[in-house]
């Protein structure tokens, strides 16, 4: 039956459950839905929105979890319906309209399918939309003959999606014939050339989710154990770095939200999915799109009309992608610490080219013990064992879809390709393979992330070394109406298939109990090579040999001619230089992109050594980031981005040089291990294949990445295609320009030493230019002729690899040195953006520049050319000078700062002055026109007006000394201390490692409790005195901030015994972060017994957000902040629902910490009074929305004052070392 509740904001709340609901639940539902009211009626009448009833929302799944573990039995489904008429907007991707809501709301009156076998397998391709080819459809006949019988419908559909493009990339494998001549090598083949030119520290390429390195010795962190509540403790391991990029393009084309959110989540089980567990530790992100259009009179953005939009338009596909990446990431706990934006569209020699089919690219980096590096050869009779949610009807022929161009199908097959995203789900199942791979014998065979292709690549993949039997009555299932097709072949995200023996099933189900991950044990490995699903019922679905499944279809061939294209020049000389640097700094990718970093988490983990945001105002800057690999914060791993579509549309063999080029001059301010041989490469192709001209220009493409890759003695050990980049309105098509996007990674040896691109005001210094092209101006494929609506004939490359690996390694030793005071490099925009950007996030001081020194007497073209380049601040020059031309480095003095606020440019009888700060509000503009979409106006405008007039401040008490010694503290501790602390984390929790390092670096014992532990009663709390509840999001912040964790402590009697009996006692702290705070609040353990109780809400603009700020301790007696009273101290702030409701007078709550802005977003969320924390009337309860835990070493710090930098840490680790002490005395 279907109970209906309505709640205060006058929405309907829909529960599903297998019978009556008795009155103490009711009661406890009304709670849980903000006391809301129960509709005494079984039908409501009125117009609804709400999802599309044949989707279990990510919402839904974590509400009925909740009230589960309220002790509610019987829900089976929570959806929550806004009212409306019978023409409100709503998304048809994800929602429909409701003309009343009754008792059939959730009922769909299907029955699942039977097995069916397939008479035409032609047709059958047709009708389903399997993109397969002729010769497949020939392979699959002759199959069913060899046989003696029919194909069924799994078969047919199983073979479509692990042969598809997407999943078997048959044009990197297959034979190239370009203007009549064969070509030796195949795509994939020149890739791997570069791996054996170069194998450096190569550990595993090609064969596996991701490619690992060699890494260094790191001191991993972790319980003893993970089946039950256990002390962290520190250990010596060999590490290897992982590096993986994923796109998810044609997904996000159609549903941009969850499509990006899944290719995100996708991205991370590859770094799950390495070797037998490997784990992730940061992300990056790729967005490109045809114009957004967010402000007319943009001259280049009428180069095309716009179309009829097949499903999203751009700027909607920027926003709403956008969101679902930093979703997944934030409430995963993956940090976002380097991307990049493109828009693009162009008109040419009757060629419409435009990112219509978008591009949505999500990478990373992360680590494994090297241990676990390469997986296990399987054997008969191990498990096979699924970790995660259910299958429900998503992506059911997402890999085939995504193989042919959008537009190709209708709309129902497309639909299909609609993906559904629960990150707290995919935490759960991460936590598991954590735990797995700490201990000291990991159990995992091998393991495989379930992607495109659902369970039908990924047990394949598990078993086909052995064979393999699947039950199909034990694969979950979320909609009952699935048949076997549909439950075998569904692309439901937030799962892992593993191979482990049989006899660790046990264990590894006891820590998936406590973790609250499902753990099924589906089948199990053969002997007989063979693949087969089979029913209850002893009917099977599958039953194919496994060379029979994976197929031998003839290899894919590509012939093509080549097609000679010329672009037109930009007549440059028309317009003036001010008017051009007004125009190329609106382009999207020359922009600011606050918009992207000021809804994503760049800080969970405690790890990030250097993310976007850079400089007092704290403006995304950074060419790089950064990681730091353990918390000793030497170690670590760099990542960045190059691409160059522009260049490539001109010559598609320099797109892929500077596409190297640009991710390397962008990595080369982070002090690598072994210098440019430390780096690897990932690279993905995304390509309007199979359109004339296009294979051999993808070819050219290919072969020139491959062999400037091998001539610089590096590797590309990783990478992805999609390859039929073309969207389709009918007749017309518009073709995705050809383009590779680079991602670097490496071994950092010190992560403290990274330079930032931020200008340091010290008289005496100056401003250099560093070439890595070794080639003239050229203005082809720049923003600026794209501001102009043209290509031009000449683009810019690198000329002599061998010149630019002097100059990379020449960079590096300066910087190894300690000469660089900032560095910056040069690319979209050119030299004359990176120098404004150097100046950007300083409130003050600007740039005097001379460029006679450069030879060419265009200014135009050396102002705006975006040959591959560095630009370098340095204060010792004659030794810099040196060493450069010890390297054979061409190089020019071109700038010093200045006091005044201003960029002057002169050269020859060119002379210019900018006013910095007005070219800033201009660079800044377009993200305030993107903001407006999802901050809402307000809080967009007050963000626009305030972010240069609130800079982090800083006061830190003289008394401070920032040395581990003098606070008498060390990281090489020994034994136990015998002061208990535990934190304590809910399914969804992901702030609580950096949290245990932080009290573990203060000299408590550090306890690991799950809320599961307190509910079964494995975790009492008794010998504890300090408890954390962590930060992260619990429950998805389904129902509210932390209710559903309230909820586990109120419904529960053990949890809530263990709770009151520890707030009984005198001798305890207790400390809540972000959603911990949260849960404090919700439970009033900080003001108990209040007649209108304070609450926490929403953040005003109604969105996660994430920033560094300064906030102030003012005079407190509490435990934890009283050292710190007077002090203003940069922190990280990373929360949905930070915002302070505090109903009566300041003076009647104990505040211990406020924002030092009272408008957004210097206070990012709204809180009353300014309050970032507060404070039991007894100084013992702390509760605090920021996170201090992210930033107790400077390196951790988004901006540190510079004559502080060399500190051990920073004056937050006071605080719990207060706690320490104040336990310690309690207890004498």
């Amino acid at each position: 039956m279907i109970s209906f509740f309505l709640n205060s904001a006058k929405n309907i709340i829909a529960v599903q459950s297998l019978s009556v609901i008795d009155t103490a639940d009711i009661s406890k539902l009304k709670w849980l839905f903000g006391e809301a009211n129960q509709v005494e009626s079984s039908s409501i009448e009125g117009y609804f929105v709400g999802p599309r009833k044949e989707m279990i929302t990510p919402w839904s799944t974590n509400a009925v979890e909740i009230t589960q573990n309220m002790g509610i039995i019987g829900i089976i489904r929570i959806e929550e319906f806004f009212a409306g008429d019978k023409d409100s907007t709503y998304d048809p991707m994800l929602q429909q309209i409701y003309n009343g809501l009754g008792q059939e709301l959730f009922t769909i009156n299907k029955t699942p399918d039977p097995i069916i076998e397939i008479e035409d397998i032609a047709a059958y391709n047709e009708k389903e939309g399997l993109a397969l080819s002729s010769e497949e459809i020939d392979y699959l006949n002759d199959l069913s003959k060899k046989l003696d019988r029919k194909l069924t419908d799994s078969e047919v559909f199983g073979f479509s999606q692990v042969n598809s493009e997407h999943c078997r990339h048959k044009i990197f494998n297959g034979t190239f014939i370009i203007d009549g001549e064969e070509k030796e090598s195949t795509l994939f083949q020149l890739i791997k050339k570069t791996a054996n030119t170069n194998l450096n520290k190569l550990v595993s390429a090609y064969k596996d989710n991701v490619a690992f390195n060699d890494g260094p010795e790191i001191e991993q962190f972790a319980p003893a154990s993970g089946d039950k509540p256990d002390y962290f403790e520190t250990k010596q391991i060999k590490s290897v770095i992982s590096l993986k990029a994923e796109t998810h393009n044609f997904p996000t084309t159609v549903e941009p939200f969850n499509g990006a959110a899944t290719g995100t989540g996708g991205e991370i089980r590859d770094r799950l999915g390495g070797g037998k567990g490997s784990l992730p530790i940061a992300g990056t992100a790729v967005y490109m799109t045809s114009y957004p259009r967010t402000k007319e009179g943009r001259e280049w953005e009428q180069t095309m009309p716009e179309r009829d939009w097949l499903y999203q338009t751009p700027e909607e596909i920027l926003i709403k992608a956008s969101n679902g990446a930093s979703d997944f990431g934030n409430k995963f706990g993956q940090p976002l610490i380097c991307g990049s934006v493109l828009t693009l569209e162009h008109f040419e020699n009757g060629k419409k080219f435009a990112y219509d089919k978008v591009i949505m690219l999500a990478g990373g980096v992360g680590f494994a013990n090297k241990r676990d590096a390469i997986k296990n050869e399987p054997e008969p009779g191990e498990k096979v064992v699924l970790l995660g949610g259910d299958n429900y009807r998503i992506g059911m022929g997402g890999g085939a879809v995504s193989s042919v161009d959008t537009g190709q199908y209708s709309s129902g097959i497309e639909l299909n390709a609609v993906q559904r995203a629960n990150p707290e789900m995919q935490k759960r199942v991460s936590n598991v393979i954590r735990t797995l791979s700490e201990g000291d014998k990991n159990p995992i065979v091998s393991i495989h992330d379930h992607g495109a292709g659902g369970h039908l690549n990924c047990l394949s993949e598990l078993v086909e070394y052995t064979g393999g039997k699947i039950d199909v009555s034990q694969l979950p299932v979320g909609d009952p109406t699935l048949s076997s097709k549909e439950i075998v072949g569904n692309e439901s995200q937030e799962r892992m298939g593993m191979l482990v023996p049989s006899e660790t099933i046990e264990t590894i189900q006891k820590i998936a109990d406590r973790e609250r991950s499902p753990m099924y044990v589906v089948g199990e490995t053969t002997n007989d090579m063979k693949f087969v699903f089979e029913q209850a019922d002893g009917k099977r679905p599958i039953d194919l040999s496994l060379e029979d499944f994976f197929g031998k279809a003839p290899k894919t061939i590509m012939t093509d001619s080549t097609v000679d294209e010329y672009y037109a020049n930009p007549d440059y000389k028309l317009v003036s230089v001010r008017k051009h640097l007004t125009n190329v700094l609106q382009l999207e990718s020359v922009a600011c992109k606050d918009w992207l970093t000021n809804k994503v988490d760049r800080s969970v983990t405690g790890k990030v050594a250097r993310q976007q945001c850079q400089g007092e105002i704290q403006l995304p800057l950074s060419d790089l980031g950064a990681v730091a690999l353990d918390y000793r914060g030497r170690s670590g791993i760099a990542t960045s981005i190059g691409h160059a579509p522009q260049v490539a549309m001109v010559d598609s063999e320099a797109g892929s040089v500077i596409a190297i080029a640009e991710a390397l001059t962008n990595i080369v301010f982070a002090p690598l291990e072994e210098g440019l041989k430390s780096v690897s490469l990932s690279a993905n192709w995304m390509w309007p294949c199979r359109n004339p001209g296009e294979d051999a220009r993808l070819y050219n493409a290919v072969e020139a990445c491959s062999a400037f890759a091998c001539d610089l003695g590096i590797n590309i050990p990783t990478g992805k295609d999609s390859l039929s980049m073309t969207q389709k309105y009918g007749d017309d098509k518009v073709y995705a320009p050809g383009t590779v996007i680079i991602s670097a990674a490496a071994e950092v040896k010190n992560i403290r030493k990274i330079v930032s691109p931020v200008l340091a005001y010290i008289k005496g210094t100056y401003l250099y230019y560093i070439d890595f092209s070794f080639d003239t101006f050229k203005l082809g494929g720049s923003a600026l002729a794209q501001t102009m609506s043209k290509l031009g004939e000449e683009v810019p490359t690198v000329r002599d690899p061998e010149y630019f690996k002097n100059a990379f390694g020449c960079v590096q030793e300066l910087l190894d040195r300690g000469l660089i005071l900032a560095g910056h490099d040069i690319s979209d925009g050119g030299m004359v953006t990176a120098m404004l950007e150097m100046c950007f996030a300083n409130p003050q001081g600007g740039l005097e520049a001379r460029l006679d020194k450069l030879h060419n007497a265009d200014i135009v073209k050396v102002l705006f050319s975006e040959n591959p380049g560095v630009l370098i601040q340095v204060k010792h020059h004659h030794l810099v000078e040196k060493i450069l031309d010890d390297y054979g480095i061409g190089y020019a003095i071109v700038a010093r700062p200045t006091e005044t606020r201003k960029l002057t440019i002169q050269k020859d009888e060119f002379y210019e002055e900018f006013d910095i700060d007005e070219l800033r509000d201009i660079w800044y503009e377009s993200s305030y026109l993107l903001d407006r979409k999802q901050s809402g106006e307000e809080c967009a405008k007050s963000r626009f007006e305030n972010y240069k007039n609130q800079p982090v401040q800083y006061k830190i008490n003289p008394s401070f000394s920032g040395r581990l010694s003098n606070l008498e503290i060390t990281p090489n501790r020994e034994g136990s201390s015998g002061i208990k602390a535990a934190i304590i984390r809910e399914k969804g929790t992901n702030g609580e490692r950096e949290m245990a390092y932080t009290l573990y670096l203060a000299g408590f014992d550090v306890k690991d409790v799950h809320m599961t532990d307190l509910a079964s009663g494995r975790e009492t709390l008794e010998d504890i005195n300090l408890i954390v509840f962590c930060g992260g999001f619990s429950n998805s912040d389904v129902l509210g901030s932390a209710k559903g964790w309230a909820g586990s402590f109120m419904f529960n009697d053990k949890a809530k015994n263990a709770l009151e009996k520890f707030y009984k006692r005198t001798d305890t702290l207790s400390l809540g972060v972000c959603n911990g705070c949260q849960l404090m609040m919700e439970l009033g353990l900080v003001f108990p017994n209040r007649s209108v109780k304070p609450r926490m809400d929403h953040n005003i603009s109604h969105k996660f957000e994430s920033t560094f700020l300064s906030v102030e301790i003012p005079q407190n007696n509490s435990v934890m902040f009283g050292s710190l009273s007077g002090s203003k101290l940069g922190v990280w702030v990373a929360h949905g629902e930070g915002r302070f409701i505090l109903p009566e007078e300041e003076s009647a709550y104990n505040i211990v910490g406020k924002y030092i802005y009272d408008t957004y977003p210097g206070n990012p969320n709204g809180s009353d009074y300014n309050t970032a924390a507060v404070c039991s009337e007894d100084g013992r309860h702390l509760a605090i929305m920021p996170h201090p835990e992210r930033a107790i070493f400077p390196w951790q710090c988004a901006y540190y004052p510079f004559e502080n930098r060399r500190d051990d840490v920073t004056p937050w680790m006071e605080a719990f070392i207060n706690a320490r002490k104040w336990i310690e005395n309690t207890l004498a």
